[in-house]
């Protein structure tokens, strides 16, 4: 008899499978359930956003604004230019010595001619007639350089920049020109 009561109280193999299953099924359901509702990204995600057109848009208005430089004498002025000037020839006739591209040797020769042109306009008529003369060579020296594309005049072409470097030198240092500034 201890046998028969052992038997009845417990479940059938069919019976005990479909109560696991049930119980699983309910727990996964439950979990899912309590998981959707108070998942807060959840709810972020599929509420309405309010449209934020229909807020006043604002125009952005810009105001120029002018940049003076400050005032410089006449003698900062030519020295600037003359540093300028004094940098752009040095790297062109750095270009020159080394196996620089073309285009970087025209641009830096553009560039000192540049600077020799501004550095003119600080200077009085007649320095500007002996500078001219030298602005004159060294554009003659940016043809020749742009006409040399395989660089077989290098070398010419840099001994006439290091003499054009040296006459400006030696007749517009700061020294020998600062009566003739305007």
């Amino acid at each position: 008899m201890n046998n028969y009561r052992l038997h009845t109280c417990l479940p059938a193999g069919r019976d005990l499978k479909k109560q696991i299953t049930q119980i699983l099924i309910l727990s996964t359901l439950y979990s899912l359930l309590s998981t959707l509702i108070g998942c807060d990204a959840f709810v972020r995600k599929f509420t309405r956003k309010s449209k934020k057109e229909n807020l006043p848009k604002q125009e952005l208005v810009l105001v120029p604004e002018e940049y003076k430089p400050p005032k410089m004498t006449k003698e900062e002025v030519y020295r600037q230019y003359f540093l300028y000037w004094k940098s752009w020839h040095d790297e062109l006739i750095n270009s020159l010595s080394g196996g620089v591209s073309h285009k970087k040797q025209i641009d830096c020769a553009n560039e000192a001619i540049k600077n020799l042109e501004s550095l003119r306009a600080t200077l009085q008529e007649a320095k500007q007639k002996k500078l001219d003369v030298y602005i004159n060579q060294l554009k003659d020296l940016k043809n020749e350089i742009a006409q040399d594309l395989y660089g077989n005049d290098i070398s010419v072409n840099r001994l006439t920049v290091e003499r054009i470097r040296r006459s400006i030198l030696r007749d517009f240092s700061y020294n020998k020109i600062k009566d003739s500034l305007i």
